[in-house]
């Protein structure tokens, strides 16, 4: 009589078709604010945009372009692989580079307020930093998964991307962009920190670098301005404290519920830059106390869930990964931070935007691009996850060792306990 084997499971599935899953959580956050941004941009600009004869959902249908050629954007990016762009890194850095230059080409550059932060794209201007930012944060995870080691033992390892921070600082406060300057270089510094750098050399370059930090912020008049606006805004209510006075009217106007959406009183000509900058302002007038709450909880889950998604890439030894993620969870919950600091008072006032909820095309456009990063750092770690499960499951299975009955000889043995032989490699 043949052996009969024991059917030891389904058909394995080949490791290459394994796929990921992207992140519903981070997917969720950025989707409810990128909702929450359509509403109050909506709502808030319409006072500006007819009181410049545009019509007034002019910067309604210009944040909707943006955040649809933004979602094409990181529709593409979540279908590439990371080793691709790791492979390429070099080449982003030399953008960042190209990027900051363009700006001071005659004909490209675009000044506006007198600062020359823009390159003319015909149909559009774009902010260059904001690309910039995205770039700089793929080359220096890129650097700190090669030179890992270097950076955390050695100066020199170090201090060669200092360097080339050092110089993209000193073209961007060129043009000037201070704001960005403090934000780029606590990311930085923070991918320093997670990539390995050592905390006391870090701390150190640190205490050089405030000091000079310090002696821009006093030299130039309109920052100095700012800081006097903001360490008392109200000695100065309708000049150099105007702008920060009427936010915090704002704020205060709508109490815990809000005056109700569209019955800002302050985006009538009374806040300057209601709809980029101080739109945080708008949305606690009318939606109140409730309403800001459940922006910086957002912000919170989606800053939280990068840096949980780095983390869980960085335990797998998916360095550039997982320090892409944290990268961007570092930019966009800076960032975040300081407009709602500046909105409510307790930091100066910065040229920042809130991410996804203010008017902006450059910055909507470059943050639905990280986005897009992140979620491919996502599908890749549930895939790696998945691909581990999937070949510890063929170990499993390999060390399993199916039995085969060897049947008795005859009637005789019927009633005899029978005899179990191991067999190795049993088939149906």
């Amino acid at each position: 009589m043949a052996a009969i084997g024991i059917h030891s499971g389904p058909q394995a599935q080949r490791v290459e078709a394994l796929e990921g899953r992207y992140d519903p959580l981070l997917m969720l956050s950025a989707c409810l604010l990128a909702v929450i941004g359509i509403v109050m941009v909506g709502s808030s600009s319409v006072a500006v945009a007819e009181g410049l004869g545009v019509g007034q959902n002019h910067f309604l249908i210009r944040h909707l372009v943006f955040l649809s050629l933004g979602l094409a954007l990181a529709v593409i990016l979540c279908r590439v692989e990371l080793k691709v762009l790791e492979r390429h890194s070099r080449l982003l850095l030399l953008g960042c580079f190209v990027l900051v230059g363009l700006v001071f080409v005659p004909g490209i550059g675009h000044t506006v307020n007198g600062a020359q932060r823009w390159i003319n794209l015909g149909v559009s201007n774009f902010q260059a930093v904001e690309a910039v930012k995205v770039l700089l944060i793929l080359w220096l995870a890129s650097y700190l998964k090669r030179h890992g080691d270097a950076v955390a033992h050695s100066w020199s390892g170090l201090l060669k991307p200092i360097g080339i921070m050092v110089v993209l600082v000193l073209a961007l406060l060129a043009q000037p962009d201070f704001g960005s300057v403090m934000l780029i270089g606590a990311v930085f510094g923070g991918m320093l920190f997670l990539g390995g750098a050592s905390l006391p050399r870090l701390l150190l370059l640190g205490s050089l670098a405030l000091p000079l930090l310090a002696w821009l912020a006093v030299t130039e008049s309109y920052r100095l301005r700012r800081l006097t606006s903001f360490l008392n805004p109200w000695a100065d209510p309708f000049d150099n404290g105007f702008q920060l006075t009427q936010a915090l009217i704002a704020i205060g106007r709508g109490e815990w519920f809000g005056v109700g959406l569209g019955a800002s009183i302050q985006k009538l000509f009374y806040l300057p830059e209601a709809h980029t900058d101080f739109i945080l302002s708008v949305l606690a007038e009318e939606l109140g106390f409730v309403g800001v709450l459940v922006v910086i909880t957002l912000f919170a889950v989606f800053a939280g869930r990068c840096l949980w998604i780095g983390y869980r890439a960085l335990e797998m030894s998916r360095r550039f990964a997982g320090l892409v993620a944290c990268g961007v969870g570092l930019w966009i919950g800076l960032q975040a931070l300081v407009s709602i600091g500046v909105n409510f008072g307790v930091l100066p006032t910065k040229g920042l935007t809130l991410p996804l909820v203010s008017s902006g095309g450059s910055s909507v456009l470059m943050t639905c691009v990280a986005i897009g990063l992140v979620l491919r750092v996502s599908y890749e770690l549930e895939r790696a996850q998945r691909q581990v499960a999937h070949h510890r499951a063929e170990l499993a299975l390999e060390s399993f060792q199916p039995m085969a009955i060897v049947p008795g000889a005859g009637s005789a043995d019927r009633g005899k306990r029978e005899r179990v032989e191991p067999r190795m490699g049993a088939t149906v």
